[in-house]
């Protein structure tokens, strides 16, 4: 692979991982932020949920966005977008213009990592595939997973404000190498027609979806909207976006062709990874609540303690790229997904009792499990896909993302927080009747797992198809 392309792909992967790094900073802001702007939890909390449903809204047109402009044109989108954004939240007086911020960094960071998936099918060769999978990985996983652990120790020592203004200058220093590297190596394909009612149903449906997941959770506290009508617009919006884009997808017009999904190697490893994601985040929300609430540790300790895991995640990716270079898919993955699925199981043994070790060790096996699995399904699922539909792949891979985290998300907490109103209304004390939520949340989780288990069997060997 020519040098050139190897550091125009560096430099999408530092853009990337800022980016997405993003997604989960401001978990543990959020008390912070709630006495500095005099806002409610719920108020706050759409500092995260509004950066979710930006990216879930604009993904989806990624595929149309590639064919239409050029690599060159949509870097430079997502840039200015995310910088712009950036400068935005770091120098907010209030609540509204740093949401504002927020939402202009998501739809930067929506564009770039399909952006950053469809410039490696399209510029590495089949057989070293595996390997710059790997260090994406890294960015899907292990960014959002370090998130808190940063956001933990910038927050021990600064103002809130810093978590944008010290992501500021690297995204600065990107975008002016970016500037000078990225050339048009993926050109427009096609001058494909906008199709504004698609844009209009993808936004009412996937947006739709994780808010209404991203609210169930919460839905015991009480809402403003009943969960039911986002979710039922969700569903509604999205049968009739999928029946539109499969009449227009044969001719070309399609805002995201869906024929990917025609191809079973990339079906079932989407819905393999969904499951891990699930996996993933639903750790991610459940494991500082034990953290805190049950062991009563602070924010910056809770941070540091999940920190072991992501470094592991990020360690073992580019090794296990490497790995699938050489022996394919199905012996990484099969184990994988068992030691992912014991990981989930093991944690339904901790309590208030178990030792900090223990948990750390869990959580780090949880991470190993997963880095077996998500660069071997990222691969062999895109790689199996058509070259003319690496950016409609892309772009269904990282929609399914985004919905099986907030379902993830979703699922745990609604699960965790039903049982623990169930102990607490049998007269059981606070951390007791947390503690069994959490137990009951993890069983649901070790349950789900074994779906993936099952399915890690079917994996195969793409065909091999032109860088």
């Amino acid at each position: 692979m020519p040098r050139s392309s190897r550091l125009l792909i560096a430099v999408l992967v530092v853009s990337a991982f800022v980016m997405i790094l993003n997604e989960t900073i401001m978990s543990v802001a959020l008390p912070t932020l709630m006495v500095d702007l005099a806002i409610d939890a719920g108020t706050a909390q759409w500092l995260t949920t509004g950066f979710l449903l930006t990216m879930a809204i604009v993904i989806p047109t990624t595929g149309f966005l590639f064919q239409r402009f050029t690599l060159r044109q949509v870097f430079f989108a997502a840039m200015t977008l995310f910088s712009v954004g950036t400068v935005l939240a770091a120098s907010a007086p209030g609540f509204p213009l740093l949401l504002t911020g927020r939402v202009v960094q998501a739809g930067g960071t929506a564009i770039m990592l399909p952006l950053l998936m469809t410039t490696v099918l399209r510029l590495v060769p089949a057989d070293r595939r595996g390997r710059m999978m790997g260090v994406i990985s890294i960015v899907i996983a292990v960014a959002p997973a370090v998130g808190p652990t940063i956001s933990g120790v910038i927050l021990s020592a600064l103002d809130w404000r810093w978590m944008f203004w010290l992501v500021l200058p690297i995204a600065l220093l990107a975008f002016a190498i970016g500037s000078r590297l990225v050339e048009n190596a993926t050109a427009a394909s096609t001058v494909a027609p906008f199709d504004a009612v698609s844009v209009v149903l993808s936004a009412l449906a996937f947006g739709g979806i994780v808010y209404g997941l991203g609210s169930l959770g919460h839905a015991a506290e009480g809402t403003a909207v009943p969960v039911w009508i986002p979710l039922g617009v969700g569903v509604v919006a999205l049968i009739v976006f999928v029946l539109r884009q499969i009449a227009r997808q044969d001719s070309g017009r399609a805002l995201l062709d869906l024929r990917p999904l025609r191809t079973p190697t990339f079906s079932i490893g989407l819905g393999m990874l969904s499951i891990s994601m699930m996996a993933l985040f639903g750790a991610l929300i459940l494991l500082p609540m034990y953290l805190q609430n049950v062991r009563g540790l602070d924010t910056l300790t809770t941070g540091l303690m999940l920190l072991p895991g992501g470094l592991i995640m990020g360690g073992l990716a580019p090794v296990v790229g490497r790995v699938f270079d050489r022996v394919g898919p199905r012996p990484l993955v099969v184990p994988g997904a068992v030691v992912v699925s014991a990981a989930l199981w093991s944690m339904t043994i901790l309590t208030a009792d178990t030792a900090l070790p223990v948990v750390v060790a869990i959580h780090s096996l949880l991470s190993v499990g997963l880095a077996l699995i998500m660069t071997p399904l990222m691969t062999s699922s895109l790689g199996s896909v058509p070259p003319q539909l690496y950016s409609h792949g892309s772009a269904i891979f990282n929609t399914v993302q985004q919905l099986a985290g907030a379902a993830g998300t979703a699922l745990f907490v609604t699960v965790m927080s039903t049982a623990a109103a169930s102990r607490l209304a049998g007269g059981v004390g606070d951390v007791a009747a947390q503690q069994s939520g959490i137990h009951t949340a993890f069983l649901c989780g070790g349950a789900v797992s074994l779906l993936a288990v099952g399915a890690s069997f079917f994996i195969r060997t793409p065909a091999p198809t032109p860088a």
